[in-house]
C-alpha cells in the first residue's frame, strides 16, 4: 500500500494554490492530484480523484460556499476537509466543523504547521493551530451550565496533561515518549477519558475538550 496523501488544493486565488502547490511537491509524503478555483472544479475533481484531502479556503462565498463541505462528503465520503483561510469569523469556524471540516488552519500559519495539519488531517485527525484554539477556547470561557456537562474536575492532572496534548496534535507514541508512559498506559489513559465523558471517538473527545475549556489551562501554560 501507497503510503503517499493525495491532495487537492481548492482556492479562488492563484498564488495561494501555487504556494500550496510547491509546498506539497517539496513533501515526498505527498502529491497534488488536481487543483480547484470554484466549487464546481472540486466537486468534479473529488468525485473522480478521491483524494485523502482536500485543503480549501471557504472563505470566498461567490466560488466557495460552506455548503460545499456537504456537497464534498456527498461526493467523495473518504475525503479528509482541512480549511486553510484568513477568515477568523467565529460563526464561519463553528459552521464549517458542524459541516465536517477536520482541520482549521489560518494562512499566518508556518510551512511545520501544514505539513502536519496536511498528515494529521489524512489519518482522520483533528488539528487547529494556536489562533483557532484560541477562538474556540475564547467562546467557551464562561460556558452556561449544563447538567449534562462533565466537569473537568472528573479527569486527573495526568489525564488533563493527555488531553492538552491531543488536543496540540501530539501523536500517542510522542504523548507517551513525553510524559515517560507506555503507549499502552497512554491508550489506557485515552479510554478511561472517553468514559468519563461519554465520548466514543478520540475526535469526539477533542472537540469536547474543546468546547468545555478542558485544554485551557494546558493552552495557556505553552
Amino acid at each position: 500500500m501507497s503510503n503517499i496523501i493525495h491532495v487537492i488544493i481548492a482556492d479562488a486565488q492563484y498564488l495561494t494554490r501555487a504556494g500550496l502547490l510547491q509546498l506539497c511537491a517539496s513533501t515526498p509524503s505527498l502529491k497534488v492530484v488536481g487543483e480547484a478555483s470554484d466549487a464546481k472544479e472540486l466537486l468534479d475533481l473529488a468525485k473522480s480523484k478521491h483524494p485523502d484531502v482536500v485543503v480549501i479556503d471557504y472563505n470566498h462565498p461567490e466560488v466557495f460556499p460552506l455548503d460545499v463541505l456537504v456537497d464534498l462528503k456527498r461526493n467523495s465520503p473518504q475525503t479528509k476537509c482541512l480549511i486553510v483561510t484568513d477568515d477568523d469569523q467565529k460563526g464561519n469556524i463553528f459552521r464549517s466543523l458542524e459541516l465536517g471540516a477536520h482541520s482549521f488552519l489560518t494562512k499566518n500559519c508556518s510551512r511545520d504547521e501544514i505539513l502536519n495539519a496536511l498528515h494529521a488531517t489524512a489519518k482522520g485527525e483533528k488539528f487547529f493551530c494556536n489562533k483557532i484554539l484560541d477562538i474556540l477556547l475564547e467562546k467557551h470561557l464562561n460556558p452556561e451550565p449544563r447538567e449534562e456537562d462533565c466537569s473537568s474536575s472528573s479527569l486527573s492532572l495526568r489525564e488533563l496533561e493527555i488531553v492538552g496534548l491531543m488536543a496540540k496534535g501530539v501523536a500517542t507514541k510522542a504523548i507517551a515518549d513525553q510524559l515517560c508512559l507506555s503507549t499502552h498506559t497512554v491508550y489506557t489513559h485515552r479510554k478511561n477519558i472517553m468514559r468519563k465523558l461519554g465520548v466514543n471517538s478520540a475526535t469526539e473527545l477533542l472537540m469536547h475538550a474543546v468546547q468545555s475549556g478542558l485544554v485551557k489551562d494546558l493552552v495557556t501554560k505553552s
